[in-house]
């Protein structure tokens, strides 16, 4: 890649070129994914503060770990699993941590549907609730509900069987349901 020029290689071919020691071919592969699996980060870790660390930190596994890259899954799939696990174990730590809720006055009850700020307001709403869910459970959800992906393909990306999915999609989905409950129409 020269001056400004966009690699044409695949993703596996820039993979193998980093491992054999091509200096520009990792951050190539990065460029051409970053705002994907910021996008994922952001929307497992709920925060962009966890989500920055998270990524930084999948990024530094997935250099040091291309060697261990096997050619079974898309290179895709592969990064999508090693942020997924940094944004998991980031949510561990932090939890572990003592924290005190402040409490929210400025939270506004859902605008009328007609109003341009109610796709907003229910937008917050679905964020906060998915914010409540345990880990696994949003992972699998945001995987399957809101990046449209099969049960098998959220199994591969996730690493876990697909009926784990399924379980953990169901609990998640019936955890929201509770959660939203509020918004459904009489």
């Amino acid at each position: 890649m020269t001056g400004g020029n966009v690699d044409t290689r695949s993703d596996e071919d820039l993979l193998r070129a980093h491992v054999q020691g091509d200096p520009d071919a990792f951050a190539a592969l990065i460029t051409r994914h970053h705002t994907y699996l910021w996008s994922l980060a952001c929307r497992t870790s709920g925060n962009p503060d966890d989500a920055a660390d998270a990524l930084q930190d999948a990024l530094l596994n997935a250099h040091r770990m291309a060697g261990q890259f096997r050619s079974d899954a898309k290179v895709t799939s592969w990064l999508h699993r090693i942020v997924v696990n940094a944004c998991l174990d980031r949510i561990r730590r932090n939890r572990s941590r003592m924290t005190v809720a402040i409490p929210e006055y400025d939270v506004l009850p859902l605008a009328d549907g007609h109003d341009q700020m109610a796709a907003v307001d229910l937008s917050v709403s679905i964020g906060r609730a998915l914010d409540e869910l345990p880990p696994d459970q949003r992972a699998a959800v945001i995987a399957v509900d809101v990046e449209g992906l099969s049960v098998s393909e959220a199994a591969q990306r996730l690493g876990i069987p697909t009926g784990t999915v399924k379980s953990r999609c169901s609990r998640g989905r019936l955890r929201l349901a509770q959660i939203l409950g509020h918004l459904r129409v009489a």
